[in-house]
């Protein structure tokens, strides 16, 4: 089958390289891969902290047993998470908490001893730096366990509590966890909703997020923070860059982040609806070609260019399914998936497991435990991860250089684009489609270069500058990708 490349669409948003315009979060995000881990589910490095009831590493997970991971065990496997490529961890909670997800927070000012202690915490950070991993953390400011301090001492005390201006509660005394009188998260009474607008709670707020900038991290993942008003953000943002300019501040937005971009509160949003395209087009084949790369165009358009840049870009998390779940354990699926995560503007980011075959539904069932056994893994799902991820790394346009569809057809289910810098430009082919497929893209279509060659899969074939087209084949469920000097 051939196909005839097509022009940009009219409204097409092309990003221009290396634009700082609009650009307002750190550098290096635009060059990262995160890894993200649920740290309770990763490794048990250390036994001797396994909280009571521990139970065997591979059981089936569930809201409320533990396994034992820790942050000794992540320091144990840095080495493999190296081995990825990823220049970036993303961890989920780690401070004290009676939970396995830590969500519910007891003491924002220590690790939960099941993990370690600040000791084992730095030595984390430290051993990652000195690979050149940054690392963010989770911080649940929304609200906090019912056995955190503030709200431990407003149950004893009533209405004559120091603390009864940090939560909001109707009427005393304070309601039990299963029929709450007070402000919480979604209903859940296991969860009082924090008042930051009061002055003390948004000053002990401040100070854990000085604490734990100055034990090293990199930047926040922010848990639900469009239940806090946009004044608070706007001050934690001064404080965060006057601590460290460089660190990067994530939103958990599940749709349109633009209220949280315009660059006076966070450098990025969990990219999710870059998920649910994902999943409609490649998981669940239930767009075209053109709907798939207009649903893109109308993301790519909600944001300055420089903002697209710093989007989280992620196929899964610790509250969505496992995507090889979706695809229904088609793993050519998922490698086409991946490849365009790696190629396309933004941050991507990899859910632990994923890249040996994990699956799993909804939470729980998406927060197993990691399959280290190798014989249990999917080896050739991890080689692949580490080809795409190298792809992007070794090729600056691929992570900061601009975008346009070069080639949308619905029939074959090939999908084209560019990437372009200054001195350099990259042609991406994805066929989703049953079949082999022949690509002969007009070399006016195409950015300028002096000749073109394929770096995707491995080193292949030149295209010299000669002829009206370049004509490429792409294998069935596969990608090609091209770069060129200008």
């Amino acid at each position: 089958m051939t196909l005839i490349g097509a022009p940009p669409p009219a409204d097409a948003n092309v990003l221009p390289a290396f634009s700082q315009e609009h650009s307002i979060g750190p550098g290096w995000v635009k060059d990262a891969v995160f890894y993200q881990i649920f740290p309770e589910r990763f490794c048990n490095g250390d036994t001797t902290n396994d909280p009571p009831g521990t139970e065997p590493w591979g059981g089936k997970p569930s809201t409320r047993n533990f396994f034992g991971g820790d942050i000794r065990g992540i320091v144990s496997r840095l080495e493999y998470i190296a081995s990825l490529g990823v220049n970036a961890l993303s961890l989920n909670p780690v401070f004290a908490s009676g939970s396995n997800h830590k969500y519910n927070t007891r003491d924002y000012l220590r690790i939960d001893p099941a993990f370690g202690d600040e000791t084992v915490f730095r030595e984390l950070v430290d051993s990652c730096h000195a690979r050149g991993i940054r690392i963010i953390l989770d911080g649940v400011f929304n609200h906090t366990g019912v056995d955190f301090f503030a709200f431990a001492d407003l149950k004893k005390n009533g209405a004559k509590s120091r603390y009864a201006g940090w939560y909001n509660v109707r009427s005393f005394p304070v309601g039990p966890v299963g029929k709450p009188n007070y402000d919480c998260w979604w209903g859940y009474g296991g969860l009082p909703k924090l008042v930051t607008g009061n002055p003390d709670v948004r000053r002990y707020l401040f100070d854990v997020t000085r604490h734990w900038l100055s034990a090293g991290i990199d930047g926040w993942r922010l848990d639900v923070p469009n239940e806090i008003p946009h004044e608070f953000w706007i001050e934690w943002r001064r404080l965060m860059k006057s601590v460290n300019p460089d660190a990067y501040i994530l939103g958990e937005i599940w749709d349109d982040g633009s209220p949280w971009l315009q660059g006076d509160q966070f450098d990025g949003v969990m990219n999710y609806p870059f998920r649910a395209s994902c999943v409609d087009f490649f998981a669940a084949g239930k767009t075209t070609v053109s709907e798939f790369d207009s649903a893109l165009a109308r993301q790519r358009h909600a944001y300055p260019p420089g903002v697209t840049f710093g989007l989280y870009n992620l196929l899964g998390s610790h509250d969505t399914e496992r995507f090889l779940t979706l695809c229904r354990d088609d793993v050519a699926l998922w490698k086409l998936a991946l490849l365009f995560q790696m190629t396309y503007p933004g941050a991507p980011s990899l859910y632990y497991g994923d890249e040996v075959g994990m699956t799993g539904g909804k939470d729980p069932g998406c927060r197993g435990t990691m399959v280290w056994d190798p014989l249990k893994q999917d080896g050739e799902m991890l080689r692949f991860t580490r080809d795409a991820i190298a792809l992007r790394r070794g090729h600056g346009v691929l992570r900061r250089g601009s975008f346009a569809p070069l080639c949308l057809d619905d029939n074959a289910l090939v999908y084209g684009f560019a990437r372009e810098e200054e001195s350099s430009a990259a042609i991406v082919f994805l066929n989703r489609g049953e079949g082999e497929a022949r690509v002969a893209l007009p070399r006016t279509h195409a950015p300028c270069v002096r000749s073109w060659n394929q770096i995707w899969p491995a080193e292949g074939p030149s295209y010299p500058p000669e002829g009206d087209s370049i004509i490429v084949t792409i294998p069935r469920m596969s990608g090609v990708v091209l770069e060129g000097e200008k």
